[in-house]
């Protein structure tokens, strides 16, 4: 374990604020970079074949290919990709669960009283 102190020292304004310039200016540095990765895929999926296919076309081609063999993998990107990813519902009933909990507090205190008895 490290000791060192200053790590548990609450910075003055000045620090917090010089701390928070430097991760704003990595953090626009890092959506940049991802702009730009975005724009260069972008644009290579629309280079185009001898055949006038553009690459987008032959990954599809490729994706449905492999989801038709039996990839579960290509399967599912391409039901996401399209729109038909289901929502995922969790239902809680507050109600029923807190009935359940205090339920088990009652359970717990009688064997703790049962066990202050011995």
């Amino acid at each position: 374990m490290a000791n060192n102190i200053q790590n548990l020292r609450v910075p003055t304004s000045e620090e917090a604020r010089i701390n928070g310039r430097k991760g704003g200016l990595a953090s626009a540095k890092a959506r940049r970079e991802k702009k730009t990765l975005k724009m260069e895929l972008e644009a290579l999926l629309e280079i185009m074949d001898e055949k006038g296919d553009s690459v987008q076309k032959k990954m599809s081609f490729a994706l449905i290919k492999k989801a038709i063999k039996g990839d579960v993998r290509a399967f599912e990107t391409i039901r996401d990709t399209i729109g038909q990813k289901p929502k995922e519902n969790l239902n809680i009933d507050f109600d029923k669960n807190r009935e359940q909990a205090q339920e088990l507090l009652n359970n717990i205190k009688v064997v703790m009283k049962d066990d202050n008895k011995d």
